[in-house]
């Protein structure tokens, strides 16, 4: 098979994009699952605790609750109810399951169909040379692991994580990886907002973002540029609805119209039902994919030219003189930039980015939310550093209603990385490491995602552990991400349903269950709770409400904890007192991250607490403690002939790689997910007509790979761009060309060629 994902059709269907978002239909969407996945009073009791105080954080999205008792009694969308559904179903996948299926034949299922089965309901082998997994015990598992750990070299050893492990047990995670001796530890940032990690922490000195929800409410104008927030964080349309009601605007930057960014019907307001929602977009701009840049150079030359005549009206010359560095030379930047080239780069017209320029000048609170429509290509970082050189320029990071807002996928992908999970390990951590438990980390970086999967098809990697997450369908250049699994003697996912990393798998695999977010945490101590970090840097307690019936389940802190007991029996580490109360965890945790002191008291508070944010209070850890213009070079896209720019986006009924249904709505395409949206114009230029099936092919460093068998969606897009949908189009995403600085895969601007229909 020339892909993992099988390039099977399943019955095209066309309808009206929807013009509103949630509302009716997100309300019966999400009793639909919860019904046909979970017995209707215990959903019903489940989500009532769903992101409340002293309930579970939800395992979708990171958007922040409302602080304190302000908590809405449903405060979760559409996709957090699938997620939930999905957790707590009660189909089963265990020996039976796999005596009746092999994994070549499950390798034929499509990912929705994989994702369907059921939890995973005890650990699994897959003996070398074996069709079916078969059951095996805990102990031995943990025997088989621990043994081939210590047979190995360190650096012979891969440790991922994904963006649902708690602070708690990445912080384990990351002390038992650095203990066995290596910063093997790739995880999900590496693949989403890397490129923002890199940029913010050399420009405002901390590679988050700088606002608070309560900003949001007040800001003036929020510009929403490369994020889709109607399917991939729902929770913030309601946001973005208070600052509209509020008086605030809203620009939109987007190679789609979203849904969720035009007409917003809140379901916790019945009125809306019927008025007919909330218009969220006062200017929407159809940028060509990756022209995010020229689009921000170009506001930035307005501005400047305007501010040359009229000194301190557009620009705020206190905060820059004050707070800033490198500005003379972006003004000599601007001064030599081409607007009409900007502009041109863009495919906007000079009336929509003046008029949206303007927007921009008579507003003084400004906050601009982005996503991963702007940190997956290879100018990604330089896109970001100009992002916030718009905002240094207006004055608008440190203040209330203003500030950077890159919005987070996964539920605690930012806490992970808080709590140690990272390639690189800070010289402040190694140190707290030392001092605290007395051993010496490795200082060597390890390996990213891309280098893992180099690594492993290199055949120098021969263990490989994934502390949740799929990651054969999350990562890019899918062939050479399993040719680099298969070569291993041992993969291990530890998981809660099956996906279809665990039928791509090295010499020996097992799949080890864990309990998830909505479940009850039972240890020798009593009931235990969990902890996360949210895309604004609050963290909160998590603790599940579920009985665990018929299952065979660890939490991922157990598993961590005996993992490092057995693989490293000379460890000083009280791996057996942590795996009984995580309270020890916290105050380790607490001795060695700064920020968390008194983390035991705090995060019991309702709404948890806030770390440290330097630039919300302008204050900026940076080589000369100022903010940081950058000049950063243009990097337009020439496209040769024949050639398409295509992204790769999420449907509605998926929530990264898991799909949740074939039907993505808010666009009009059901039934079907290798689609390639293409203007009608390109479509005909091609040939073909809507449904006609073709093949994709990208072409880099002479290396060819191929998508077969997509189907011609007629779409709103600008000339020369598509768009695809992930995990389905992954395998034409490179590895070896990535995001200049932080090494984030570019799928969202891969060059293509679209084949003659069929």
């Amino acid at each position: 098979m020339s892909e993992l994902t099988p390039p099977r059709l399943t019955g095209l269907e066309l309808k009206e994009p929807y013009d509103k978002a949630a509302g009716m239909s997100a309300l019966r969407y999400s009793l639909k699952h919860v019904t046909e996945y979970m017995h209707l009073g215990e959903g019903l009791e489940t989500l009532a605790k769903l992101n409340q105080k002293g309930g579970f954080d939800c395992p979708g999205c990171a958007w922040p609750d409302p602080d304190g008792s302000r908590t809405p009694m449903a405060e979760y969308c559409e996709n957090g109810v699938k997620a939930i559904a999905e957790e707590a179903t009660k189909r089963r996948v265990g020996s039976d399951f796999f005596a009746r299926h092999t994994v070549e034949e499950l390798g034929t299922w499509t990912d929705f169909e994989l994702g369907k089965s059921g939890r995973i309901a005890q650990p699994l082998h897959l003996r070398p040379a074996a069709q079916h997994y078969t059951p095996i015990s805990w102990a031995e598992a943990f025997d088989l692991m621990a043994d081939k750990l210590r047979s190995i070299e360190p650096d012979e050893a891969i440790f991922y994580t994904s963006g649902r492990a708690s602070n708690e047990a990445a912080f384990l995670y990351q002390l038992f990886v650095r203990q066995y001796g290596t910063n093997n530890l790739p995880d999900c940032s590496n693949m989403c907002h890397e490129s923002t990690s890199k940029a913010l922490a050399e420009v405002i000195g901390l590679g988050k973002g700088s606002v608070t929800l309560e900003d949001i409410h007040e800001a003036d104008l929020i510009i929403c540029m490369g994020q889709n927030p109607g399917t991939n964080h729902p929770r913030m349309l309601s946001a973005l609805e208070t600052m509209k009601e509020r008086g605030g605007r809203m620009i939109s930057v987007n190679p789609l119209p979203e849904t969720g960014l035009k007409n917003f019907v809140n379901p916790q307001r019945p009125l809306k039902m019927v008025t007919g929602g909330t218009d969220l977009t006062d200017l929407f701009l159809q940028v060509k994919i990756n022209e995010d840049q020229s689009l921000l150079r170009a506001w930035l030359k307005i501005l400047y030219d305007r501010e040359k005549q009229a000194p301190g009206e557009y620009f705020d010359q206190t905060f820059i003189r004050e707070h800033t560095s490198g500005y003379a030379a972006m003004a000599q930047l601007l001064e030599e930039t081409d607007l009409d080239s900007c502009i041109a780069n863009t495919g906007l017209t000079r009336d929509e980015i003046e008029e949206s320029a303007g927007l921009i000048h008579g507003s003084r609170r400004i906050i601009i939310c982005y996503a991963m429509g702007l940190t997956q290509h290879e100018n990604s970082v330089d896109t970001i550093k100009e992002l916030v050189n718009l905002l240094l320029a207006k004055g608008s990071i440190g203040k209330p209603g203003a500030g950077i807002c890159p919005v987070r996928g996964h539920s605690n992908v930012q806490g992970d990385r808080t709590v140690g999970i990272w390639d690189k390990l800070k010289p402040e951590l190694a140190e707290a490491l030392r001092n605290y438990y007395n051993f010496e980390p490795p200082t060597e970086d390890g390996y990213d995602v891309v280098k893992s999967i180099h690594a492993m098809a290199e055949g120098k990697a021969k263990f490989f552990l994934a502390l949740g997450g799929n990651f054969i369908s999350a990562t890019p250049d899918t062939e050479l991400t399993a040719k680099g699994l298969r070569k291993c003697d041992l993969t291990v996912h530890v998981s809660t349903k099956l996906n279809r990393s665990h039928l791509v798998h090295g010499r020996e695999a097992l799949i080890l269950p864990c309990l998830g977010r909505t479940e009850r945490d039972l240890q020798a101590s009593g009931e235990q709770f969990v902890s996360c970090e949210n895309s604004m840097g609050v963290v909160q307690m998590s603790k599940g409400v579920l009985e665990v019936e018929d299952m065979d389940l660890l939490s991922e802190c157990a598993i961590v904890c005996e993992l490092a007991r057995r693989t490293l029996p000379e460890s000083r580490v009280p791996w057996v007192a942590y795996r009984k109360d995580y309270d020890l965890i916290r105050d380790a945790i607490a001795a060695c991250i700064p920020g968390f002191e008194r983390y035991n008291e705090k995060v019991r508070e309702p709404g948890g607490f806030n770390l440290p944010n330097g630039p919300r209070n302008r204050r900026f850890d940076t080589s000369d403690g100022k903010a940081q213009f950058s000049t950063t070079r243009l990097t337009p896209h020439t496209l040769a002939p024949g050639e398409f720019l295509m992204t790769t986006v999420r449907s509605h009924d998926q929530y990264n790689t898991t799909i949740y249904g074939l039907h993505d709505r808010y666009r009009g395409i059901h039934n079907e997910r290798r689609v390639v949206l293409m203007h009608p114009e390109d479509i005909a230029m091609l040939g073909g007509t809507a449904g006609a099936v073709v093949d994709l092919k990208s072409n880099y460093l002479r290396k060819e790979r191929t998508a077969e068998r997509f189907q011609l969606v007629p779409y709103s897009i600008p000339r020369g761009c598509i768009a695809t949908y992930f995990p389905e189009a992954n395998v034409l995403v490179p590895s070896e060309v990535t995001a200049r600085g932080s090494n984030c895969p570019i799928s969202k601007s891969v060059r293509v060629l679209v084949g003659p229909p069929r």
